[in-house]
């Protein structure tokens, strides 16, 4: 069965891009390229985003990050349309970093040992495939990495008796803005919802 919708039964979506942030709330960098040569982007998703972008824009070496939608089949969806499962996207964050700080290996062991990527259209008590682990990248060598770090976690997982991993893996085609409102969200409320867990599996590349 497959992971998200039916592109014959997915929404329409908009030509415009929906309104959304131009200053990341912590950072205070653009959440807008051009940025700064030498950073390079990925696009991870792990559940909910309020919850994935806190993760990652706490970590050294991320110049940005941005909550969105990648994966579907719509044009600029809103996040209603999104919850419907009938786009065809994922919640996802942007990741801007810089390699020489923060080298990909480590980004993806962060990934992989921060959720639950066997779950298919979940994450925990979020259901439906807006909720589905996903990496989508934006260079061949990104590409090669995330699925050789697949491969890896794959055994450690077996090792400890877990389920198969169900995480999309593939090329970024587009990648769309959420609304102002989910941008960094839990900076703006500190105790807001984070649905984030792993499951206590240590992946076996990079260094944290």
């Amino acid at each position: 069965m497959s992971l998200f919708s039916d592109s014959k039964t997915a929404l329409a979506g908009r030509e415009t891009p929906i309104d959304t942030s131009h200053t990341h709330a912590v950072t205070n960098h653009s959440l807008h390229p051009p940025f700064p040569a030498g950073c390079e982007e990925i696009v991870l998703a792990m559940g909910c985003f309020w919850g994935v972008e806190r993760l990652f824009w706490q970590e050294p070496g991320v110049y940005v990050t941005a909550a969105g939608y990648a994966g579907g089949h719509i044009p600029n969806p809103t996040y209603q349309e999104t919850c419907t499962s009938d786009t065809g996207h994922t919640e996802v964050v942007r990741v801007v970093y810089d390699p020489s700080q923060l080298p990909l290996e480590r980004l993806l062991k962060i990934f992989w040992e921060q959720h639950d990527p066997t779950q298919g259209n979940r994450q925990g008590n979020d259901v439906g495939s807006q909720y589905r682990s996903a990496i989508f990248t934006t260079t061949d060598a990104q590409l090669i990495a995330a699925e050789r770090s697949a491969d890896a976690y794959q055994q450690a997982l077996d090792k400890a008796g877990k389920g198969a991993i169900t995480t999309e893996i593939k090329p970024l085609e587009a990648f769309y803005y959420a609304e102002a409102f989910h941008q960094q969200y839990l900076h703006k409320n500190p105790n807001g919802y984070c649905g984030l867990k792993g499951i206590g599996v240590t992946c076996p590349i990079g260094q944290r």
